[in-house]
């Protein structure tokens, strides 16, 4: 592993545990370079997926860009850190385990979509503002009696 400080390209594993999940490893290492030392994670990859955008576009599934979206959406509300990344592992393990490479857009939105309302109200209409592009503070109000169950949501 290349350390990040100066660039050497060889490091030596100190430690290695699973993280809380069980979904990766945490390695601690240290530059045989400088010495200093840096963390680093493994997961398991099942399978590589793309992503099909509704206009058509494909791109490789990003699973740091996953977790940004759902982070974002629940920036400043008391939400465990863990949760949020339990929440983010789950959806990558149903996409690969779901069966085709392929993965519609569409169906990520819905699986963070889901899996927000589970944990935050507040977060869960954050990220749908982004997902459904709300234009207009109507649309936040309608939304928001779809949660309190005087709608039916889309």
């Amino acid at each position: 592993m290349r350390c990040p400080f100066c660039g050497h390209d060889d490091s030596q594993v100190k430690d290695s545990r699973s993280t809380e999940d069980g979904a990766a490893i945490r390695r601690r290492r240290q530059c045989e370079g400088c010495g200093a030392r840096f963390t680093t994670f493994e997961r398991v990859q099942i399978r590589e997926l793309t992503v099909v955008k509704a206009e058509g576009q494909r791109e490789p599934f990003d699973r740091d860009k996953l977790a940004r979206s759902v982070s974002i959406a629940c920036r400043k509300r008391p939400i465990e850190p863990m949760r949020l990344e339990r929440l983010v592992s789950g959806i990558q393990r149903q996409l690969e385990t779901a069966g085709d490479g392929e993965v519609p857009a569409k169906r990520i939105g819905e699986l963070v979509m889901d899996g927000l309302h589970a944990i935050d109200h507040v977060a869960y209409i954050r990220f749908a503002s982004v997902y459904k592009d709300f234009t207009e503070a109507r649309d936040f109000e309608d939304f928001a009696g779809t949660i309190a169950g005087v709608g039916e949501p889309e």
